[in-house]
């Protein structure tokens, strides 16, 4: 009996197909536009994961200024740190794979007849430790290039790429403003940032020859500190405050005129703000489904009103009610899974070009596709029910002088 209703069912929709499909979009665009919203959301939050790791594991930044992202921060307008900060750390942390002052500015490489406009970063040797950069080629600086403010540089793979093609960099000289730097190695590449800059167009250098050579002044702008395992974050953060604080002379009870973020919280932030936008996108979407149920209703109530007579004769010759109601609940049914299947095909499909156009990972979840399809069948069954229950009830006698 089942069977037969399906049969009837698809005879339906392929005989009123231009009104089926226009009953059919609510469903669609309601199903593949959760899909896709979803899709890409979990796919924006494991790329905005892996960038800021990126930026080194189990990793604490420490900043002038109480906004770690204010226009102040590590500027003149704020007291820098000094390496007498960074000394105090290191004599007394633990629990740390390493520390690294570091500051930075935009300046323009030049090197024969090509340039290109860089971010040159001022820092030690624990850098490339604390960051988690693997160097290509060549050597990083030592701490004997740090001390003797040497002028030597560590490119990345876009300066490289740019400025020296495929030629071999190492030992080369580049220009950087009114100075000039060997090359003595090349890290490996790491891609655009979570905030959409590119981490391999820089320029990395010993910190005394940046303050002297390129900055001009003695200021620190960022300490980096990574910590050995994710339980002592905590602990340690705790500690480079109170150390900071006693250093910079702050008084008990006052705020701190300096931040210090853990960058754990920083990606659990980022990928709630991300979860909560896909869900209310999704929400808004879902507003479709509903619109689409309501549009199945009232098609199933003019196949209802259209085939009165149709119904008439089968209750006449001995169909059960219940017979009618499973064949116009199993029509709207099979209206609704049609959708959701089109609207999954959809939503997966604009959700991979949306993460090739973005160039973020493509992470279909199987659960919210199963609840999609899932949910579209029920849709058929709330607003289809209405429309079976009434032609099941229909009097035949009624029905049968129906025109």
């Amino acid at each position: 009996m089942l069977w037969e209703a399906i049969k009837l069912a698809n005879q339906s929709v392929r005989r009123n197909a231009l009104r089926s499909i226009l009953t059919l979009l609510g469903i669609v665009i309601g199903v593949g536009a959760v899909i896709a919203m979803v899709t890409i959301g979990n796919g924006t939050t494991q790329k905005v994961t892996a960038d800021l790791s990126k930026l080194g594991s189990n990793m604490l930044i420490a900043r002038p200024g109480r906004d770690i992202f204010g226009p102040g921060s590590g500027s003149g307008e704020v007291r820098s740190f000094t390496e007498r900060n960074v000394a105090a750390l290191r004599d007394n942390l633990t629990q740390v794979r390493g520390i690294a002052p570091a500051s930075t500015k935009s300046a323009r490489a030049v090197y024969g007849a090509e340039n290109t406009d860089i971010s040159v970063t001022g820092t030690d040797a624990e850098f490339f430790v604390v960051q988690d950069w693997t160097l290509d080629t060549g050597r990083p600086f030592s701490d004997g290039d740090v001390r003797s403010a040497s002028s030597v540089c560590v490119i990345g793979q876009t300066v490289k790429n740019v400025l020296f093609g495929p030629m071999d960099p190492l030992g080369q000289r580049l220009r950087l403003g009114k100075m000039a730097c060997e090359v003595i190695g090349t890290v490996a590449p790491k891609g655009q940032s979570a905030f959409g800059t590119d981490q391999d167009n820089i320029v990395f250098m010993p910190l005394r020859t940046f303050q002297r050579r390129v900055a001009g002044n003695q200021r620190i702008a960022t300490i980096y500190i990574s910590v050995q395992s994710a339980d002592a974050i905590s602990e340690v953060q705790t500690t480079v405050e109170d150390i900071l604080r006693e250093q910079r002379r702050v008084a008990p009870g006052a705020e701190d005129d300096f931040s210090v973020r853990d960058m754990t919280q920083m990606v659990n932030t980022l990928s709630s703000t991300t979860a909560l936008m896909t869900g209310l996108l999704s929400a808004v979407a879902g507003v479709s489904l509903l619109v689409g149920g309501i549009g199945i209703m009232n098609i199933m109530l003019v196949s209802v009103t259209e085939r009165t007579r149709e119904i008439g004769i089968r209750l006449a010759i001995g169909a059960l009610e219940k017979q009618v109601l499973t064949q116009f609940l199993v029509e709207a049914i099979v209206l609704s899974i049609f959708g959701g299947v089109i609207g999954i095909v959809l939503g997966l499909s604009l959700a991979g070009l949306a993460s090739y156009a973005m160039s973020i990972p493509f992470t279909a979840n199987p659960g919210i596709i199963a609840l999609a399809f899932v949910f579209s069948g029920l849709i058929g069954v709330v607003f289809g029910y209405f429309p079976a229950r009434r032609a099941a009830r229909l009097d035949p006698i009624e029905a049968l002088r129906h025109e």
